[in-house]
């Protein structure tokens, strides 16, 4: 029977995952959790998992470090939210990844590679995670991208400076993009698809393809007669539309 542990400093997403694995793969003992890299590593060395899941944030010891003291004594899957550079290395199949919060159908996918590579000889799978752990540090250590932290946008016949921490959300029509703060309106004519792109994706979700919204701004989520999900904006009587493509960012609220 295969084995592993979960880290992560978050209770409720290390019981997802436990739910949805035991789902996936009945036959995986989960036989400890650690809330931080620290505990995971003397998890490792005292239960020998075959395999160990690793939030990529954590205090303490973070999700990579721990990896790297973790080496070949188990395989590793790491846990992570949306960091894009971590996905784009994982994807090349030598570690894998579950992202937050875990979806059946791809930890499904995860599942199926983590069999297969729990068949093959150990070390070819420990020569393959050394390589990919390589890689991915150099990844990680690359320059962050730098966000839009201004927005310039038009009232009437005037030109304001907005902060982007002040803007509610933004929505699109044909012509133009409203932004919309606490206390006034304004109008841009770049489209949500360009500012998404521009904005720091832990502060503005895109919800729709004509929608950003600030996560801070969000007050709840509601469902109409017609079974749509609605954002709603704290102190606002809006109430903002989400497509089904975007409803997985709600699923952990």
């Amino acid at each position: 029977m295969p084995t592993a542990i979960i880290a992560d400093d978050e209770r409720l997403m290390r019981d997802q995952l436990r739910l949805r694995l035991n789902q996936a793969w009945p036959e995986l003992e989960i036989v400890g959790e650690a809330k931080n890299g620290d505990e995971a590593i003397e998890l490792v060395g005292q239960l020998k998992p075959d395999l160990t899941f690793l939030d990529i944030r954590m205090p303490g010891k973070s999700g990579m470090e721990a990896a790297r003291a973790i080496g070949a004594g188990s395989n590793i899957v790491f846990v992570t939210a949306y960091d894009q550079y971590a996905v784009e290395a994982f994807e090349r199949g030598a570690v894998d990844y579950v992202l937050k919060p875990p979806e059946a159908e791809r930890l499904q996918v995860t599942v199926d590679r983590l069999k297969s590579r729990l068949a093959k000889p150990k070390e070819a799978v420990n020569d393959s995670v050394t390589a990919m752990l390589s890689q991915l540090a150099e990844k990680m250590a690359a320059p962050k991208p730098t966000y839009l932290q201004w927005i310039q946008a038009s009232i009437g016949q005037d030109l304001r400076m907005i902060p982007v921490e002040d803007i509610l959300f933004f929505r699109s029509d044909e012509k133009y993009t409203c932004v919309q703060t606490e206390r006034f309106e304004a109008l841009i004519r770049k489209p949500v698809r360009d500012l998404a792109e521009e904005l720091d994706p832990a502060l503005f979700w895109q919800i729709h393809r004509a929608t950003l919204v600030n996560v801070n701004a969000i007050e709840g989520v509601t469902r109409d007669i017609r079974g749509r999900h609605l954002v709603l904006i704290k102190g606002k009587p809006d109430k903002l539309e989400v497509s089904r493509s975007f409803l997985h960012l709600f699923k952990q609220m």
